[in-house]
């Protein structure tokens, strides 16, 4: 098997994390006062956020190009590849994953498998640096997409935010429209289920809320070993500040601190910060 894995530029890779040849990620664009940005590309994350501070209008953002994964397909056929799997930003947000399905019927000699990972950012990069692993050790195409569901089945990632409207404008909070006129008074705990986002609890303060993310993150993590994330939109000093309380209560492994891409701080609002967590899957079969 030569297994190709492709990813979108949602996903959050590690600094550290060696470019693998079999790794090919698409594009998504940001929009933000008619100009249109590719970060890494022609913007690094800084400008992003001083350009979302200074701009009237919230950036937007575009999927992926269906042509462009169209088109790398076909050259990963033409170069001896047999199986691709394709792990995206969630099917909840964003359309791109329904609308590729058709893909996986198109080429003869790829066998092709296309899972909504429910998620995205560090977490989805987690699944993407697992599924190149499974690949290189000799894991089946099927042991691999049985290890994935099992990682996306229990991946968690719960989410607090300065400002709704970012998510509510953007149409990613499905249930956020309602708390518009409270936001003053509460703290609301958002969290991603079955790949969509909405309010888990309402806290009262960001004091609390971030208490009780800590207890959450207990109880998602309670059955096995996870890689815990805490994930920030340019708020360093609080992701800190959140990692010395968790060190406190015990988690001194598998406990990085990243950021969110513009991609995702563009719906999110700079602020954010999230824990998400991924379970350890071990390969089985040799």
């Amino acid at each position: 098997m030569k297994l190709a894995v492709i990813t979108d530029s949602s996903v959050y890779l590690p600094q550290d994390f060696r470019p693998s040849k079999s790794l090919f990620i698409l594009d998504i664009e940001i929009t933000i006062e008619g100009e249109t940005y590719i970060e890494g590309k022609n913007l690094t994350l800084d400008e992003f956020y001083r350009k979302m501070a200074a701009s009237a209008e919230l950036p937007k953002t575009s999927q992926p190009s269906l042509a462009e994964l169209s088109d790398l397909l076909t050259r990963l056929e033409k170069d001896g590849y047999t199986h691709v799997i394709g792990l995206f930003l969630s099917g909840g947000i964003s359309g791109f994953h329904q609308n590729i399905q058709y893909l996986t019927e198109e080429y003869d000699n790829l066998t092709i498998a296309f899972p909504d990972t429910k998620i995205t950012s560090s977490p989805m990069g987690w699944m993407v640096m697992e599924t190149l692993r499974w690949g290189k050790e000799g894991l089946s195409f099927e042991q691999i997409l049985a290890n994935l569901e099992v990682m996306i089945e229990k991946t968690n990632a719960f989410i607090m935010v300065d400002d709704l409207n970012h998510l509510v404008k953007g149409g990613r909070l499905s249930n956020g429209s309602a708390l518009l006129g409270n936001l003053l008074s509460i703290k609301p705990i958002l969290y991603f289920t079955d790949g969509r986002i909405e309010v888990f609890e309402k806290v009262r303060t960001e004091k609390k809320a971030v208490k009780r993310l800590i207890d959450i993150l207990g109880d998602v993590t309670a059955d096995g070993d996870y890689m815990t994330y805490i994930i920030h939109a340019n708020a360093s000093k609080k992701a800190e500040a959140l990692q010395k309380r968790l060190m406190e209560d015990g988690y001194t492994e598998n406990l990085a601190i990243v950021p969110f891409n513009g991609v995702i701080a563009t719906h999110l609002g700079e602020g954010a910060i999230a824990l998400g967590a991924v379970p350890i899957v071990k390969g089985e079969e040799k």
